[in-house]
């Protein structure tokens, strides 16, 4: 047996200044799984964005660009689920350093309650 995917991803990351950064992620049909709910890997996506987003700071991303944070590590801990609404994804810092530096990210559905709580590490690209 075969399966077919397909969806789309839309959300937004700002960094926000003094250490923090923010997006928002409409749940979507694109975004759901088989079972109707978020699917794992569109909250662990939205939520690395956001950790980058952080690490870049009011830096633009670009293609190929020096010094782009990449993500070296990541843990995530998948603790609830939703079928609609907005998610919010917060992002600080654990260690913020020259060469590493390491972010706890939270994605929290419209009740408050915490969807995701990710810890990523990155590191400079050359």
């Amino acid at each position: 047996m075969t399966d077919r995917f397909e969806g789309t991803i839309a959300f937004t990351a700002r960094y926000e200044g003094d250490g923090a950064a923010r997006g928002e992620m409409e749940v979507q049909p694109g975004i759901l799984n088989p079972f109707g709910t978020v699917h794992a890997g569109a909250m662990i996506w939205f939520a690395d964005v956001v950790a980058t987003r952080l690490v870049l700071g009011d830096r633009e991303a670009r293609q190929g660009m020096a010094g782009f944070p990449l993500a070296v590590n990541l843990n995530a801990n998948l603790l609830a689920n939703t079928r609609e609404g907005t998610l919010t994804a917060s992002a600080d810092y654990v260690k913020q350093g020259r060469r590493l530096s390491v972010v706890r990210t939270r994605v929290t559905r419209p009740d408050g309650r915490v969807m995701v709580e990710m810890t990523t590490s990155h590191i400079p690209s050359d």
